[in-house]
């Protein structure tokens, strides 16, 4: 909830958009522009956070952009394993640009003004590709069973042709589903303001602008949710069940310790990734308020991406061996 006196700031700011707002109360659809106030109430911050924000992208798309190098480029990493990992830094960099860029706008602007198109735009693509994301966790779970559980029958299940089919269809899974959400989302009429308490365009705080009841809306978002996260993940725990009895019923400790490392930063990517997506969006309406609402998404949003290259790199023994061979090369 803004303060009054950040309100009336804002209100002196955008004085072209508050006439939009207000003109709209009388006819919903002048509504053409959103304010997206982002980090606005804490106007004493706003260089500490664009300072924090910028140091944090460049983290992860250098630290993603390592880990696509290295498996481009030594033959060693050449297995479905790590080209499937290639695959999915290049969706974190493509993920997080979509929001920490359009942050950084508007802190070094102060211009938090975005066109209802843009708004669709960046929501759309956003959950494209974490829609993508979800999809290729599943499909990098399913590459680690057949590595452990079929051994001997790894080379033939996993050859290159099936490789490229399961990132394709990881890359291009979103995007029917989320054109038709933001086609359904956006179809509403905008009434209540055009004030998203939000640093995107997220889904939950834009249904709170719509007219009328949007519950029909709601229910088809935790629909979506389910079938994109929920059906990923079942198979996600359907793959480690097996991987780790598996692993159990080995006979050494060293194997059985061999194959939980090269699980285990896959594994714990899984459990940051939709463990914050399920807090986000399956948790109780009662409990949603626009301060937890920007604090769990920065989690996903930002906080999950930037680790995820340190747990694949610190922890994986193959790319660190690929990283210093590489530096020594040059």
């Amino acid at each position: 909830m803004l303060k009054p006196e950040m309100s009336h700031t804002l209100d002196k700011s955008f004085p072209h958009l508050k006439h939009k707002e207000s003109k709209a109360e009388d006819n919903i659809s002048t509504v053409t522009e959103f304010i997206l106030l982002g980090f606005s109430d804490l106007p004493d911050l706003q260089g500490f956070l664009s300072a924090l924000f910028t140091i944090i992208y460049i983290i992860i798309v250098i630290g993603n952009c390592l880990i696509i190098i290295v498996t481009v480029l030594d033959p060693a990493l050449r297995k479905p394993m790590y080209f499937f990992l290639a695959h999915f830094s290049s969706l974190e960099i493509c993920y997080v640009s979509v929001t920490v860029p359009r942050i950084l706008f508007n802190i070094w602007t102060q211009n938090r003004s975005i066109s209802m198109m843009s708004c669709a735009a960046q929501m759309c693509s956003f959950f494209i590709l974490g829609t993508n994301e979800s999809f290729l966790l599943a499909v990098m779970s399913y590459d680690r069973y057949v590595a452990i559980c079929k051994p001997l029958h790894y080379p033939l299940v996993m050859n290159s042709t099936r490789c490229i089919h399961l990132a394709a269809g990881s890359w291009l899974s979103g995007i029917p589903i989320q054109i038709g959400q933001t086609c359904e989302i956006f179809s509403l009429h905008f009434c209540n303001s055009n004030r998203i308490d939000h640093f995107f365009c997220d889904i939950p705080p834009i249904l709170k602008l719509g007219c009328g009841d949007t519950s029909v809306h709601e229910l088809s978002v935790y629909l979506v949710v389910m079938v994109v996260a929920a059906i990923p993940f079942i198979l996600v725990l359907t793959s480690y069940g097996r991987i780790i009895a598996t692993i159990l019923r080995l006979p050494t400790a060293k194997g059985q310790g061999k194959a939980f490392s090269t699980c285990s930063s896959h594994l714990l990517v899984v459990v940051m990734f939709y463990g914050s997506g399920a807090i986000t969006y399956l948790r109780p309406k009662s409990t949603h308020s626009p301060g937890t609402e920007k604090l769990l998404s920065l989690f996903y949003t930002i906080v999950t991406p930037m680790f995820n290259p340190m747990i694949y790199s610190l922890r994986n023994k193959e790319v660190i061996a690929s990283l210093r061979r590489l530096i020594l090369q040059h």
